[in-house]
């Protein structure tokens, strides 16, 4: 096994030079026992804003300071040892830009060793040692607490997560091989791999607690007091600390095994075989079964300098950083200062779109909400509907009594247009007919201040031949929603060449209250996320025509690593939505869009594929089968690939030429924000550039120099 402390880790000092330092501060505090707790607080100076992270100068320092402390613990100087973190943070994980930096894949493995290194200390100072969660506590934040004798969390923190699988990386300093062996090989799987899988949701105090990561649970008033409180009678041996999954306890002959085979069949079937992280996590919680904590170590060592200097790891810090930073300063956004303040929100129509942009209109902004349509009965089931989705946000603990009360009396049903006039902005929710959607505007536009802002949620139409008939088309923008509303954090704010600051800066603050990121883009067929979805559904949709068996195309598609496959995702979002999306941009670019007519007679279908439990398509349905024209030209899954990644580098091309968006970031975070394109892929530009196609098909890569893992 190798030998930590003769390592030198110069390297990856120097290649990380002017890293944030998060410091070790030391404290003694003497117990109502008598005995003395050496508290070590992490804190980078800096305001919660900016979180404690753990780069290499850190954990010199982490490393030094325990040295110290365990030179005192053998001078019987104290008898433990606690670690906290600065106010509501204990720490946020390794500091990723300051991994970005490494040049070689000996530098990654540094990092991993000096993580060990440093925090296996934690277990070998002679004295107990105690994980005080503040708070915030992911990544090698929530390790140091693994490697720690005890552990108590606050009510309060923000989040507890090992999220690295969703970065592309794994648990590296101690949670692949630890996690398991204290809480059981099921719930290490949905910590480690399935929730970084679901958006990277992320673990409340409680559930740390009931899952058995942490061994007490304190409320924020006295956290800091009740946690030493309790590490005293831990010390004084009056409190015994119970572990439903103490090592002799967990079963490993049967349930370990069988729990691996199941998650490896769910990652098969949900996210194909393209993402590396998932399978490297899942090896090593299956090793993590037997064997001693210095082999669990050193394959983590091993895995984790391998993962990071490939190209999914490189793409996934390109993903993170748009995430991160560029959704949080959305490019061509006018100053805010131009707003409209919005008081009152109409909403035209009642039906399930216009209930769920209702609902987060009036949860967010906490404003009257105004909706209509044609018949009292329609509004009638819209408020019923929105009231019941309050009733459910109540009984999951979201709000209270109060707030479920005070929001259904600011949401109001009529069929009474002339209420709209002291609505600030109105969006439509309306069949999606350039006619229909004209129809409605032309009726409430008269009722409206003559600076109140119209929005469309149009998914694919012209937001300009929207306006066209408005006194004031300058107040029309683009306002698309991804579906489900409350999910989808994504809204593509759509300019026209009429469209104000004012309206636009609204929109933007709008979306901003909304808690969702918004991206500017012209108003182009599609716009972005439709645009191309479309382009993939119609390279599967010529597949099919020409001839291919469904399931080929299917499999196809995998190595884009898409959170669907093709004819999953149009089963999803509706086979008429599709043929009417397919049927937009194939008029609009005859050259380059396929539409089939197989769609329409598919969309009157009750059933068009069929599935198996876990959701994927297995085959066509009887039904289909009777109606689908195909030819007898079928083509591999290599030339239907391809198709795929040149019709989209072609596209995406395109739409930078033509400015649908300022830069090639842009398109890749709408596809990460709006469609779950994977973090591995950057969205779509980095993979296309290192799989050939931006240069087949433009002689050039998006990316100069492309978007490669260290090793490339």
């Amino acid at each position: 096994m190798t030998n930590y402390s003769e390592l030198d880790f110069s390297p990856v000092l120097a290649a990380t030079e002017g890293e944030v330092i998060t410091h070790s501060r030391v404290r003694d505090i003497r117990l109502a026992s008598g005995k003395v707790l050496a508290l070590i607080t992490l804190d980078n100076g800096r305001d919660h804003t900016r979180p404690n992270t753990l780069g290499p100068a850190t954990l010199v320092q982490l490393g030094e300071t325990l040295d110290t402390l365990a030179t005192r613990a053998a001078a019987g100087e104290i008898q433990a040892v606690g670690i906290t973190g600065k106010q509501y943070i204990l720490a946020a994980g390794a500091d990723l830009s300051d991994i970005g930096k490494l040049s070689s894949k000996d530098d990654a493995r540094l990092v991993a060793q000096l993580g060990h290194k440093v925090f296996g200390k934690l277990s070998e100072l002679g004295v107990p040692t105690f994980a005080f969660v503040n708070g915030l506590a992911l990544g090698g934040g929530l390790e140091i607490a693994l490697n720690s004798s005890y552990r108590t969390v606050d009510a309060s923190a923000a989040a507890i997560a090992l999220p690295e699988v969703f970065l592309g990386i794994i648990p590296g300093w101690g949670g692949a091989y630890l996690l398991p062996n204290l809480i059981g090989i099921e719930n290490a799987l949905e910590v480690v791999i399935s929730n970084p899988l679901k958006q990277n949701r992320m673990l409340k105090p409680q559930q740390a607690f009931d899952l058995g990561i942490v061994d007490a649970i304190f409320p924020a008033a006295n956290y800091l007091e009740d946690s030493l409180r309790w590490a005293d009678l831990v010390l004084s041996g009056t409190v015994k600390v119970q572990r439903k999954n103490e090592p002799g306890k967990i079963e490993r002959l049967t349930k370990w095994p069988i729990a691996i085979k199941m998650a490896r069949n769910m990652l098969e079937s949900r996210i194909g075989t393209v993402p590396r992280s998932p399978y490297v996590a899942l090896d090593l919680l299956d090793k993590a079964k037997s064997g001693t904590k210095a082999e669990g170590f050193a394959r983590e060592d091993e895995a984790l300098a391998d993962l990071v200097v490939g190209d999914q790891f490189a793409a996934s810090m390109y993903a993170f950083d748009l995430v991160q930073k560029r959704a949080k300063r959305p490019v061509g956004a006018p100053d805010k200062a131009l707003a409209k303040k919005v008081t009152k929100v109409g909403i035209i129509g009642a039906g399930l779109m216009a209930s769920q942009f209702a609902l987060l209109f009036v949860r967010k902004l906490q404003v009257p909400v105004l909706i209509t349509d044609l018949d009292q009965a329609r509004v009638d089931k819209g408020v019923a509907h929105i009231s019941e989705e309050i009733g459910k946000l109540q009984q999951k603990g979201r709000i209270d009594g109060d707030t479920a009360n005070r929001l259904r009396a600011l949401v109001r049903g009529t069929t009474d247009k002339s209420e709209y006039a002291d609505c600030d902005f109105v969006i439509e929710a309306v069949f999606e007919e350039v006619g229909v959607k004209q129809q409605v505007f032309s009726q409430i536009e008269p009722l409206l201040a003559d600076d109140a802002i119209l929005a469309t949620n149009t998914s694919s139409l012209s937001v300009e031949e929207i306006g066209a008939q408005l006194a004031h088309p300058e107040r029309l923008v683009g306002f698309h929603f991804f579906n489900p509303v409350a999910v989808m954090p994504l809204i593509e704010i759509v300019k026209t060449p009429a469209t104000s600051d004012a309206a636009l800066s609204t929109a933007f603050v709008v979306a901003k209250a909304l808690g969702k990121n918004a991206v500017l883009t012209a108003d182009a067929p599609g716009f972005v996320v439709n645009r191309l979805l479309a382009k993939v559904m119609g390279e599967a949709a010529r597949a099919v025509y020409e001839g291919t068996p469904l399931l080929t195309v299917e499999k196809a598609f995998g190595p884009l690593g898409l959170p669907m496959t093709p004819f999953q995702l149009i089963d999803l979002v509706g086979w008429k939505v599709a043929a009417h999306v397919q049927d937009t941009m194939a008029t609009a670019f005859p050259d380059r869009f396929f539409a089939s007519e197989n769609f329409h007679e598919l969309a009157e279908l009750s059933e068009v594929v069929e599935k198996d439990k876990s959701g994927r398509v297995t085959g066509w349905s009887k039904a289909a089968q009777k109606v689908l024209k195909t030819g007898s030209s079928p083509s591999s899954e290599a030339t239907i690939l391809q198709r795929v990644q040149d019709g989209l580098a072609q596209e995406i091309k395109i739409m930078l030429d033509e400015g649908v968006v300022p830069e090639v970031e842009d398109i890749d975070l709408c596809l990460i924000l709006g469609a779950g394109w994977p973090f591995i892929d950057g969205g779509a530009s980095p993979y296309l550039d290192r799989e050939g196609a931006s240069e087949r098909t433009f002689g050039d890569t998006f990316h100069h120099p492309p978007i490669r893992g260290i090793g490339a």
